[in-house]
């Protein structure tokens, strides 16, 4: 462990997630450093050999490697803290053990009180007891679905503010260049935000029971389609149900509604 300033790494896919932790930690814990942030579990690992932080703060649910994954590279090396966005089951998985977590947008109070703990464990020394252990009963937690493996929730900037979107209140995904368009509706009412994870990522995260891809560019909730007219070329186009905006089908996904 560092004999100077406190080191941690942060890992978070959603880069405003990632600084508005910087800022927390810069007022809950001036005295530590961040030498590293990665955009995913095997950056994280990567990052954390290369800089060996004395504490870690990593997202649970990151495509590619997990939080957990990286964790259990990472092991009793350093001090690990979980954040997730799932308040029921972080509570099942990490309220009884060692290690510690944060919930999604996080709380200066709750924030606060891990810091404590952390202090403690660095000037006493020593790592979470059991931490292997407790790292694969959540790894284990996982699999069983106590956390569900398909998204639940999407992070997106609106505005000067960062909204925890619930998948099931999305329309549609649309690929726009660089970034995605997320469309929901806010309180019933249509709301928009674009997202920089590619819509490649999120196809393989979300529930394929209710979403389905319908154009190279468009994924679609299918509990928000109204009607679907066919086109020329073996096309189609969908109607929404509460919005105005009309999707494309191409030709490779009609198959999907041949029975509807």
């Amino acid at each position: 462990m560092s004999e100077q300033n406190p080191t941690a790494l942060i890992a978070d896919d959603e880069p405003l997630l990632r600084k508005a932790l910087m800022r927390l930690l810069a007022q809950a814990w001036p005295e530590l450093d961040v030498v590293a942030q990665a955009r995913n579990g095997r950056e994280a690992v990567e990052l954390f050999e290369a800089r060996q932080p004395d504490i870690c703060f990593l997202d649970v649910q990151m495509p590619g490697l997990s939080g957990v994954e990286a964790a259990r590279h990472i092991g009793r090396r350093a001090h690990l803290v979980f954040v997730t966005a799932f308040d029921q089951y972080a509570v099942q998985a990490f309220e009884h053990g060692a290690l510690d977590y944060l919930v999604k947008p996080v709380e200066p109070a709750r924030l606060a009180d891990t810091v404590l703990r952390l202090r403690e464990r660095l000037r006493t020394a020593q790592p979470a007891p059991g931490v292997e252990a407790l790292i694969e009963q959540l790894a284990a937690h996982l699999r069983k679905g106590s956390v569900p493996n398909t998204l639940q929730w999407i992070r997106a900037s609106v505005g000067q503010t960062v909204r925890m979107i619930a998948v099931d209140d999305i329309d549609f995904l649309r690929s726009d260049e660089k970034y995605t368009r997320i469309a929901w509706r806010d309180e019933g009412k249509p709301a928009e935000a674009l997202i920089r994870t590619p819509l490649k990522e999120l196809v393989t995260q979300l529930d394929t029971t209710q979403f389905a891809q319908v154009h190279r560019a468009v994924v679609v909730n299918l509990r928000a389609v109204g009607h679907v007219t066919r086109g020329e070329n073996e096309t189609a186009q969908i109607y929404l149900k509460a919005r105005d905006d009309v999707l494309p089908v191409s030709r490779s996904y009609l198959h999907l509604f041949r029975q509807m």
